[in-house]
């Protein structure tokens, strides 16, 4: 290689963030969720059920071993900016008296902006992992319509996830656990339960759907809102223009 490619190469650093949590869902029923029910609690995601089949952002599957382990590996995530390793590893194992203990184990190589980045990632664990256990607990098995947007570029201003939460109606001394009324785009008030609140995320859902409100302003981006729906006959892109509308709206 020469002097010029090799100054071309990036160098990064790597990180490692860990979880492990107890779930009442079987290993089978955890299995399903992280393999083929991930539009339930992510985002649609493909795995090929096979060691060294492909992975999620152009990867491969490093350990496809149902329902105990699942690894995807990727050296150059498609569409990641600033990371040229990503592996996701999950570890499921049956709990003694039911249900399952969970190991998950995110890492990589970021290669600039680190502390940002890891901060980011951290904080993203939590608030996902938190919805998988949602939906092992509530939705598990079903089926549903996934629509994600972002906000335009106003809602990156620090105050930008309060303003959504306020639209919404949600008070500001509302806690996680409480019953709330909100006042969804193009709809009449409904009941649901703030499932999640810090500074950085919240978390509604009800009997039919997830509505999950991503406070990225803090991380330089703009606020997101994705909606698992799980009701008969959910229309994800009708979903997805509404709540585009709304946030262009609220931070027109």
């Amino acid at each position: 290689m020469s002097e010029n490619a090799a100054a071309r190469v990036p160098v990064g650093r790597e990180f490692e963030i860990v979880r492990e949590f107890g779930v009442d869902a079987s290993p089978d029923q955890v299995w399903t969720a992280i393999t083929t029910g991930t539009s339930g609690w992510l985002w649609p995601m493909e795995y090929e059920p096979k060691q060294g089949g492909a992975a999620p952002f152009g990867g491969v599957v490093a350990v496809w071993d149902p329902p105990h382990r699942l690894t995807g590996r990727v050296d150059s995530p498609d569409g990641v900016a600033g990371q040229i390793l990503n592996q996701l590893d999950h570890v499921i194992e049956p709990r003694e008296g039911g249900g399952s203990w969970v190991r998950y184990v995110h890492s990589g190589i970021f290669v600039d902006n680190w502390d940002d980045q890891y901060d980011g990632a951290d904080k993203h664990t939590d608030f996902y992992l938190h919805t998988l256990r949602q939906y092992l607990r509530h939705f598990a098995g079903r089926g549903a319509a996934y629509a994600s947007v972002d906000g335009p570029a106003a809602s990156t201003a620090p105050d930008a996830l309060d303003v959504v939460s306020r639209a919404l109606g949600i008070p500001d001394n509302a806690a996680q656990g409480d019953a709330v009324l909100v006042t969804a785009p193009g709809g009449a008030p409904f009941e649901a339960v703030l499932d999640y609140r810090n500074r950085w995320f919240v978390g509604l859902r009800t009997g039919d759907a997830m509505v999950r409100i991503f406070g990225r302003n803090h991380f330089g981006a703009p606020v997101g809102v994705s909606v698992h729906d799980f009701a008969a006959g959910a229309d994800a892109g009708k979903a997805a223009r509404a709540w585009q509308d709304w946030l262009t709206g609220i931070f027109g």
